[in-house]
C-alpha cells in the first residue's frame, strides 16, 4: 500500500480535487467517477460525496493507496 501525507495550506480541500492533485486520478472527472463508484473511503467509511471537505486529521483510502491529511 502506498501511503502519502498531504499538508493543507487552507482550511480544507475537496475530495475530488485531492485525488486529482495527488495524481491518484488522472483528471477531476475520473476522480468523481472513483468516488461515485464507491472506490474511496474517508475515515474508514465509503464516501459518495465527490466534494466532501477534507480537513486536518482525515484519512482517505482506496485500493492500494492511503492519504493522511495534515494541517
Amino acid at each position: 500500500m502506498t501511503e502519502q501525507t498531504f499538508t493543507l495550506t487552507t482550511e480544507y480541500i475537496e475530495l475530488d480535487k485531492l485525488l486529482k492533485l495527488l495524481a491518484i486520478a488522472p483528471s477531476g472527472g475520473a476522480a468523481r467517477v472513483m468516488v461515485a463508484e464507491g472506490e474511496v473511503r474517508v475515515d474508514g467509511e465509503t464516501e459518495l460525496r465527490k466534494t466532501r471537505k477534507l480537513r486536518a486529521g482525515s484519512v482517505v483510502e482506496g485500493e492500494g493507496w492511503c492519504v493522511r491529511v495534515v494541517g
